[in-house]
């Protein structure tokens, strides 16, 4: 009966959390309102493919431009996502439909219809926005089950062979049929919009007499035919100097859909039961494994200390073996004990980068309405928590005996940024190669170097100042002045065999995981399951400590006491995992093919891996430097 009250709490806190994975409209934002006729702002963004991870800009390729193109104003993550978001020519008014409307008329030359064929084999699409929702092309699943999967943006076109043609060609997508759904007020005539989608078709327009841009009548004016909608009639064909006619249609459809659940359809996954089973799953079973190593610990620990708390006599005392006769060498200070402070205190700095992260992602904050918001959140929260990456730093270079904190200040603030910025200014530089709108201008490069310098260092060098104030880390023993011989050891206990184990547990608590946010970063697709994320994250965050706990003990039961670096290794190597699985990921579930879009994936998904060993290892360090603090502290030395 004891059991049922926390049986109960665990529940709510699970129901809480798994509708905290719904929460994903932004907090504060005010709904607009529109009446019939007023103008709506359709805009353009940047065109996306899955096959090159290259963002263009809209207008890089011959569509229709409006009067003036106005730049809209953007965030830093938008910047850095390579979001380039524009006005455009289409022409909205609030629940007046529009058919066949021509937009305008463009003839290529040769060098447009190649950048065009270009794009259409690279499989581009076109992403626009209204009222803050962006483009998408409904998909049925299959045809017992009719409700349609979103996909974000059109293609620019497609390419196949045409009239028995052997010879491939491309044609374009120039009639674009626009669904814009609203919710409306019964009371009034306002209303708002929960949806926009698109429909695209490849129609060779025809017309009467010459071309004039105002009184030019089609006679191809009805693209809903069957076959226009199969493509098989008369679909328009990229060539040099022939004439493209841009259309479209425009409907509004009255939907029962509120507006605080505009995004409900187009957070829909497709296979978002195998997502929660196996998320679940692995929960069960990482807990499960983590609770009988805790159990095992405890046991075997607590064993331990009552023995050597019961040794009385001085041949007893001599006899002692395992974990306890390295007591004199067990906090001796390691070799580049400058580094390890460096990287533990970039530790700190990532864990409170990301709580803080998941909190708000948990809140709404970060949702996919908010675009590049999560991208924003995460680089100012790495500025401002340099503040406990110092502090952290400074506590363990005094704790070594350290003396010179200005330089162990500096160095925490350079080192890991430094090698991530040299890494991310190549990639710039090849994404600039290759003219797109992935990389990053001059001025946000600019912001980034003055956020590094101008904000990241000093809180850096605060953080150190005040931790290095404090008294030092006393140990709870003392320290022989000679080193004690480390006796040699079994295959099992090799630094690189334990190493490479210790590593497959924390991996296997997130690669489910992985594969989802990998989805939504390389395939372009949503991820919103901040609730799971959370869970995960803590999972991560038990396994890793208690794996690197569990081998640590056997380190000491060994009598091998350099555990400092061989802690922080233990729980780090799942990063090496981690860029496994992202190979493997790129072989078997992305068509990149052009070199530099191998290399840009290779190079973000190393930036990644080394912030995961970045974290992880600071986990599992500090785990087992309070294990052996608590251990030793615990049992009589004489």
């Amino acid at each position: 009966m004891d059991c049922l009250p926390a049986a109960r709490f665990l529940l709510l806190l699970l129901l809480f959390i798994f509708r905290c994975a719904h929460s994903f409209y932004l907090p504060g934002v005010a709904p607009e309102d529109f009446r019939t006729g007023d103008p709506l702002r359709v805009k353009v963004n940047k065109l996306t493919s899955i096959k090159t991870q290259l963002p263009y800009s809209y207008y890089s390729l011959p569509f229709c431009t409006p009067k003036s193109i106005v730049d809209t104003s953007e965030n830093l993550g938008e910047v850095l996502r390579g979001d380039r978001i524009e006005n455009s020519a289409y022409e909205f008014k609030m629940r007046e439909p529009k058919m066949c409307n021509i937009l305008c008329h463009l003839i290529p030359d040769a060098k447009q219809a190649k950048e065009l064929k270009e794009k259409i084999s690279d499989e581009y699409r076109v992403n626009m926005i209204l009222d803050n929702l962006p483009l998408v092309v409904p998909v049925r699943r299959s045809e017992q089950d009719p409700t349609p999967v979103y996909q974000l943006g059109y293609h620019v076109g497609l390419k196949g062979q045409y009239s028995g043609s052997k010879e491939e060609k491309y044609f374009i997508h120039n009639h674009l049929s626009f669904t814009v759904k609203y919710h409306s007020d019964e009371e009034s005539d306002l209303a708002r919009i929960v949806g926009f989608e698109v429909k695209p078709f490849s129609v060779k327009h025809q017309y009467e007499g010459k071309w004039n841009d105002e009184n030019t009548r089609l006679t191809t004016c009805d693209p809903h035919a069957k076959q226009m909608v199969t493509n098989s009639n008369s679909p328009l064909e990229v060539e040099e100097n022939k004439e493209i006619i841009f259309t479209y249609d425009v409907d509004f459809q009255a939907s029962d859909v509120k507006w605080a659940s505009r995004w409900d359809a187009y957070l829909l996954m497709s296979d978002d039961q195998i997502h929660w089973f196996s998320i679940v799953n692995s929960l069960m079973i990482v807990l499960f494994l983590s609770g009988m190593v805790a159990m095992i610990m405890l046991r075997t620990l607590y064993r331990d200390i009552s023995k050597y708390n019961e040794l009385e006599t001085q041949e007893e005392a001599q006899e002692e073996t395992g974990w306890k006769l390295v007591h004199g060498d067990v906090f001796r200070p390691p070799t580049n004990s400058d580094l390890l402070c460096i990287y533990a205190g970039t530790g700190v700095q990532f864990f409170g980068m990301i709580l803080v992260t998941m909190i708000f992602a948990l809140l709404g904050f970060l949702s996919p309405s908010n675009r590049g918001g999560l991208m924003t959140a995460m680089l100012l929260l790495w500025v401002f928590m340099g503040l406990f990456a110092g502090y952290a730093s400074a506590r363990l270079y005094k704790m070594f005996k350290g003396t010179e904190w200005k330089k162990m200040a500096l160095r925490t603030a350079l080192v890991f940024p430094a090698v991530v910025f040299g890494i991310f200014f190549v990639l710039n530089a090849l994404i600039w190669g290759e003219k797109s709108s992935g990389a990053v201008p001059f001025g946000t490069m600019f912001a980034l170097v003055f956020l590094w310098f101008g904000i990241s260092v000093p809180l850096v060098f605060v953080g150190s100042y005040v931790g290095f104030r404090k008294p030092a880390i006393e140990n709870p023993v003392k320290t022989n002045k000679i080193p004690r011989q480390i006796p040699e050891q079994a295959w099992y206990m090799n630094p690189a065999f334990s190493i490479l184990i210790g590593g497959i547990l924390p991996f296997g608590a997130v690669f489910i995981e992985l594969f989802f946010i990998l989805t939504s970063i390389w395939l372009n697709q949503f991820y919103y399951i901040f609730g799971f994320l959370f869970l995960v994250f803590v999972i991560l965050l038990v396994t890793c400590a208690e794996i690197s706990v569990v081998l640590c003990y056997f380190q000491l039961c060994s009598e091998d006491y350099l555990w400092w670096w061989r802690s922080y290794l233990t729980s780090g190597s799942s990063a090496l995992y981690l860029f496994l699985y992202a190979t493997f990921y790129f072989f078997t579930k992305l068509e990149i093919t052009k070199f530099v879009s191998g290399v840009l994936y290779f190079g973000y998904m190393g930036i990644v891996s080394y912030a995961f060993f970045v974290l992880t290892g600071t986990i599992g360090f500090y785990a087992c430097f309070w294990f052996t603090r608590l251990i030793y502290s615990s049992v009589k030395i004489d």
